[in-house]
């Protein structure tokens, strides 16, 4: 059978009084001789591990459950020999049923270490009583070397002596009823690889009311039986499904996980909240941040385990990689001699010895509610950032936590059953609550770590993220940045791994702070930020709270230089006013629940078979009775399925099932399960799979996986080391150099780099000393520190837009207008006044007419000034900069061209970029402190080369017509072509290099989401209903993305080539249906309901590139033939080049049909004609369109009654888009917005033409329609 992951149950273990033990006792009590109660020492009596059941068990043998690992076994302890065999054979019912136990091994699965379970489960040792006690339970957690955690769920209950001696008699003596009893406790402990802490509780109940009544002889049998039946409860898969099954008297529910790779949750979240203050709670969570040595006490073993877990869980998706072990027995404690950080709990009436005899604790006191250290009763650690703390009391203060105020309208129902259903959905609810507050937290302690990461070279600059930090921060943030809990998050960011973190803190971004995190200064806050609260403004959580912009589009009629604030600030939300609820605001799916068959007594192999048969039946009705919509509920569904049939051997089946799963929803799909089942598929059956072309794909998708993996660890491709940015210690060739700035996190664009490099190089060889480096980040870390403590009045502030920061302040200096400070932001100049701080407009950089460096006379000396000319002013602005001349007429220069570049272009990046050179240029010249400094600025003036050595008009047309660019690579080193656009209402979709998908909201041209769908390159995406976005890719798959959860988690595996086109159509029922089609030319009819093929056939072509559905008819689009196919399949024509083209190498690249003038247009690769077809007779007269300077065609859209083609400009070489009128066949503009082919256009309502270019561009550029 294959291996499967762990069920519900690993081991159910029996433990108490050693049993020759209790007889002694037994014996000195009949005869009057016990004085005292003894303390006994515990030991494993009873070890229950699946399997038990198998073909060859026969029904008069006790077997279990088949839902776990086939394990092996080892030995774990044997049963003591009897040491009296007079005894024995005096009492020969007793010997019999000794006899067996007496020679048999308790055995246990591998991996499983019972030594300390005795211990564990009697942490204050195993007392005799002498009254009857209540039950207790209490919860416990192992940890492995590597550690994976097990969980266990204990029930300590009594029986009396006297009834574990039933029908002893001892020379001649019975019991006296008139004597008094003794109680001896015994353990019931569930171990179990999943935190079911409250499922496990309650079934231990259930076995309770069974083991109260029963006679010692079927103690063994019961308990044994109670472990075969949870066994055979599968667990939920992630996501809204829970399982439920009955376990008299009570029906018991398993919840399941959020997703893959979130932890269960069932206990109860708000306990700690009852136990603790909300300051208290969080200098818990703040010292476990810190990783330090914690000890929780309590009188109540149970609490201990159970406020641990849910602090643990507060700080989700972070994991606590320390040792853990919530309790602590009596012989335990020199555990906290220990030197590393640990987690531990004891006693509470160990809490004074502990303190007394161990240093540098912090103490946690549940009962009481209180945190000290060990030396004192402060702690001396620092806190949780105060703005943070400050949000999550006012969202926790709103937390309903008492059951009974929650629930007191309502009545009592008479049904056990109903009321812990109640009281469950109660606390799922709160515990969602619960999650969504500790989240928040999280998020708002960490946001901005992914600004300061390297992804490509893996680095942290851990420098520069403190640097963003308020300073009675800094020394928290110091000590969390060293724990091995923040670096394996650091790793998982690195990894962009999708989890609840990475959500929320992106619905979190305020859409301002959204926009400057990923342009190239992403820490300089705006002037209006920081003069308001200081720096801390800028990363507080009223910032970071947002909610989704409007889907309308926006007005792109404002003047270019509000280009750059086109995403407008929402009004910050009062901490203070916010619910529980707020946060994620995800979408809440409805949780649905699975009722197993009743357990299938006596669990006999045949009566196991029959249970998982009436399993597989209850699924396949459940999957049957559910509507396609609910894709997510019938992916779970097929997983509980293909798990049972994978229990029972039904492999084939098994494999369906998961490849229905697969296809459904991916992020659920069992991979390492699913390739363990491949492997262990006999040859018969490996044929059978082949002759399913389903299985046959399922099974060549994991061995390609396996494949991949294999090479990636071969190559050593694994998840990297966290590196933290350090300063170089040897001289740079120019890649070392490009390397460590990239790592520095200075700028990341390699052509600016590039001249940087030149820069510093004037004059000598051409390598970066380290000495020179060091001066030049120490510079511009320097400059960049200085701009953040600019203080600017208020008065000053009514005079720039809230957006701008000032990035460089001159010295005091004498000017035309006055005596003051120059400021430079990203708009313009102006002086701040020395004296009493006033603001005096120098210069907006688009209204300069003449920047140059002049001289003004003092006394006999003439002193270097700045000269200003600008627009509308009759007099020059003049400051005397001295020895700062020369830098700031560089910089205003650079900044004045990017101004002009920006403009015309259309394009805010611009500006960006010339501020970028203007700041490298004030570091360079810093750092080079020589004659040449000035020069080797110079290499930097990038926008002041171009503006004089090239022409910077950009044609009427094209400025009249072009409103917006957005640069989908900014955060890249290098551009990467735009490959696909797709405009959903709200929703720009694009599509970059390797799988690469970029989601803007069309009402700001903000980015918004970026998903990854597999590793290689899309070539169409297709928006199928309101929340479908389908994508096809080069490796065959076709993605399906939600638009509302937006991740991918279905996919279409059906094609055996890329898939090249999509489209859209509804069928003779009015059922939507999609086809699909790939390079071999193969196409396929799906339902999109039911994501099934319909059908589907092949087109004998070279290349099928693009399909489109009009009149009931297809259009299929190759490299050299368009063909009209019937519904069916069948060719009705085919379309060529013209006779006098069909010599070159022109190949089709696009087509677009127009039914309303029964055209069908065409065009090529290589070629700037336009080929023009009648639909009805493609024998009539053939017309073509010429495109000027045009080499080739990519793309082609229709808007309104024109034709957009998007190509390459012959003389140029740079993208270009003719405008075609429908009507006339006449091209009326053409538009020239890109320097590279254009490879991408889509429409957005007619209103809006959005244009992609290649890899030498990589830009979108937005066109008003007119």
């Amino acid at each position: 059978m294959a291996e499967l992951p762990s069920g519900l149950l690993e081991a159910c273990v029996v433990l108490g009084a050693p049993s020759d033990k209790l007889r002694d006792i037994y014996q000195l009590q009949l005869q009057d001789k016990l004085n005292e109660v003894p303390l006994l020492e515990a030991e494993v009596l009873q070890v229950h591990a699946p399997p038990f059941v198998s073909k060859g068990t026969n029904s008069s043998q006790v077997i279990g459950p088949a839902f776990s690992r086939v394990q092996r076994r080892r030995s774990f302890i044997k049963k003591k020999r009897r040491d009296r065999s007079t005894e024995s054979s005096s009492n020969g019912e007793a010997g019999r049923a000794d006899a067996s136990p007496a020679t048999e091994d308790i055995s246990v699965p591998k991996d499983l270490d019972l030594i300390a379970l005795p211990q564990l489960c009697f942490p204050g040792g195993l007392q005799l009583a002498t009254e009857q006690r209540e039950d207790t339970y209490h919860f416990l957690v192992f940890t492995d070397l590597f550690g994976n955690r097990t969980h266990g769920v204990v029930v300590q209950y009594y029986r009396t002596i006297q009834s574990c001696q039933e029908g002893h008699v001892q020379n001649g003596h019975r019991w006296n009823s008139t004597k008094s009893r003794l109680y001896t406790p015994f353990v019931v402990c569930i171990i179990s690889k999943f935190p079911y802490y409250n499922a496990l509780r309650d079934c231990l109940s259930c076995l309770l009311v069974q083991l109260r009544p029963a006679r010692q002889a079927d103690f063994e049998e019961t308990v044994k039986e109670f472990s075969a039946k949870l066994s055979l409860v599968p667990l939920p898969p992630p996501g809204q499904l829970h399982v439920s099954f009955s376990l008299r008297p009570l029906q018991l529910v398993l919840p399941s996980r959020e997703d893959k790779d979130s932890p269960v949750i069932d206990i109860d979240l708000h306990l700690p909240f009852l136990c603790f203050t909300h300051k208290a709670l969080l200098q818990v969570l703040s010292c476990l941040l810190q990783e330090q040595r914690l000890v929780f006490f309590s009188s109540d073993w149970a609490k201990l385990t159970l406020v641990a877990e849910c602090l643990l869980s507060y700080l989700q998706p972070l994991s606590w990689q320390q040792p853990y072990v919530p309790v602590l027995a009596r012989g335990m404690l020199d555990f906290l001699m220990a030197p590393t950080a640990f987690l531990m709990g004891c006693h509470i009436n160990h809490f004074q010895e502990v303190a007394a005899e161990t240093e540098d604790l912090i103490l946690v006191n549940i009962d009481d509610g209180f945190i000290q250290s060990s030396l004192s009763d402060n702690i001396d650690l620092p806190s949780i950032p105060l703005a943070v703390a400050e949000s999550f009391v006012s969202r926790a203060e709103c937390l309903q936590l008492h059951y009974d105020l929650e629930m007191c309208h309502l009545g009592v129902s008479t049904d056990a059953n109903v009321l812990r259903a109640q009281r469950r959905d109660w606390q799922r609810r709160l515990n969602s609550q619960i999650q969504n507050i500790a989240l928040e937290l999280v998020v708002n302690i960490f946001k901005g770590v992914q600004d300061f990461l390297n992804h490509e070279h893996r680095v942290f600059n851990s420098e520069e993220f403190l640097r963003t930090r308020e300073p009675a921060d800094v020394l928290f943030y110091k000590k969390v940045l060293d724990t091995h809990i923040f670096h394996s998050f650091l790793r998982d960011r690195l990894n962009r791994k999708r989890d609840t973190f990475s959500h929320m803190e992106q619905r979190m971004r305020n859409h301002v702070n959204r926009n400057r995190a990923v342009t190239e200064f992403p820490r300089r806050p705006p002037m209006s930020e920081l003069s308001r609260t200081g720096y801390s403004s800028y990363t507080s959580p009223e910032s970071r709270l947002s909610k989704r912009l409007g889907a309308s589009l926006p007005n792109l009629d404002q003047h270019p230089s509000d280009t750059a604030t086109a995403i407008s600030p929402t009004r910050p939300t009062s901490l203070r006013k916010m619910t529980p609820d707020i946060g994620i605001k995800s979408p809440k799916k409805a949780v649905k629940v699975f009722h197993l068959p009743d357990f299938p007594p006596p669990l006999a192999y045949q009566y196991v078979q029959n249970y998982y048969s009436d399993m597989v039946s209850s699924l396949g009705k459940v999957i049957n009775a559910t509507p396609p919509e609910e894709s997510a509920l019938l992916a779970r569904y097929h997983y509980l399925r293909g798990l049972v049939n994978t229990v029972t051997n039904r492999r084939l089946d098994a494999l369906e099932d998961f490849q229905s799963l697969y296809k459904t929803d991916s992020d659920i799909f069992p991979t390492q399960m699913v390739k363990t089942l491949v492997d262990s598929l006999p040859e018969v059956e490996r044929l059978q799979a082949d002759r399913r072309p389903e299985l046959k794909r399922l099974i060549s998708r994991v061995k390609r996986d396996q494949e991949r993996e294999r090479a990636c660890h071969g190559n050593g491709q694994e998840d990297g080391a966290v590196k933290h940015f350090q300063l170089p210690k040897k001289y740079m060739q120019l890649q070392e150099f490009v390397k460590c700035v990239q790592e520095s996190g200075i700028v990341k664009d390699q052509g600016t780099i590039y001249r940087l490099f030149d820069a510093l190089t004037v004059g000598n060889q051409k390598q970066v000393g380290p000495d020179l480096f060091r001066v030049f980040y120490t510079i511009w870390k320097e400059t960049e520190a200085e701009a953040q403590e600019v203080c600017v009045p208020a008065s000053v502030l009514e005079h720039i837009d809230s957006s701008e920061c000032v990035f460089k302040l001159s010295s005091s200096v004498k000017t035309s207008r006055g005596v003051g400070k120059i400021a430079m932001t990203q708009r313009r100049l102006f002086l701040l006044t020395d004296g009493r701080p006033g603001y005096v407009e120098v210069a907006q950089y688009r209204d300069l007419e003449e920047v140059k460096v002049s001289s003004a006379p003092f006394l006999l000396l003439r002193i270097p000034s700045l000269k200003l000319r600008i627009r509308g002013r009759k007099e020059a602005f003049e400051a005397n900069l001295k020895t700062e001349t020369e830098l700031w007429n560089l910089m205003v220069k650079e900044m004045w061209a990017g101004r002009i570049v920006s403009d015309q272009h259309k394009d805010p990046q611009y500006m960006q970029q010339a501020l970028t050179n203007a700041l490298l240029m004030d570091a360079v010249v810093g750092s080079l402190q020589s004659s040449k400094a000035i020069y080797a600025a110079s290499k930097l003036a990038h926008f002041e080369r171009i503006k004089m050595e090239v022409p910077m008009m950009v044609p009427k047309t094209t400025a009249e017509t072009l409103k917006h660019k957005i640069n989908p690579s900014l955060e890249l080193a290098a551009p990467q072509a735009v490959d696909v656009l797709l405009y959903t209402p709200g929703q720009l979709w694009v599509s970059v290099s390797a799988g690469k998908v970029m989601v803007f909201d069309v009402s700001s041209w903000s980015l918004t989401h970026t998903c990854h769908v597999g590793n290689a390159r899309l070539n169409c995406m297709l928006g199928v209903d309101t929340d479908q976005v389908w994508m096809g890719s080069e490796d065959s798959v076709i993605y399906i993305i939600s638009m509302v959860a937006m991740v991918c988690n279905r996919q279409l595996t059906e094609h055996r080539a890329e898939v090249t086109g999509l489209a859209l159509d509804t069928d003779k029922y009015s059922q939507k249906v999609a086809y699909s089609c790939s390079a071999e030319g193969t196409v396929m009819v799906w339902d999109v309901s039911t994501l099934q093929v319909r059908r589907h056939f092949r087109l004998s072509c070279n290349c099928l590139q693009s399909i489109y559905s009009a009149h009931g008819m297809l259009w299929c689009c190759s490299r050299d033939s368009i063909m009209e196919v019937w519904r069916n399949g069948s060719t009705k024509q085919r379309l060529h080049l013209p006779e006098q083209r069909k010599g070159s190498t022109a190949t089709f690249s696009s087509i677009l049909i127009l039914p309303e003038w029964d055209e069908l247009w065409s065009v090529c690769t290589d070629s700037g004609d336009v080929c023009i077809w009648h639909l009805k007779d493609a024998t009539k007269p053939f017309h073509h369109v010429t495109l000027q300077d045009c080499c080739g065609c990519h793309c082609m859209i229709k808007v309104k009654n024109q034709v957009w083609i998007g190509g390459l400009g012959r003389s140029s070489t740079k993208g270009k888009i003719y405008i075609v009128d429908i009507e006339h066949h006449q091209v009326s503009k053409e538009l020239h917005g890109h320097n590279d082919k254009v490879t991408a256009l889509c429409s957005a309502e007619d209103r809006y033409v959005l244009s992609g270019a290649g890899k030498h561009d990589g830009k979108i550029a937005i066109w008003k329609v007119e």
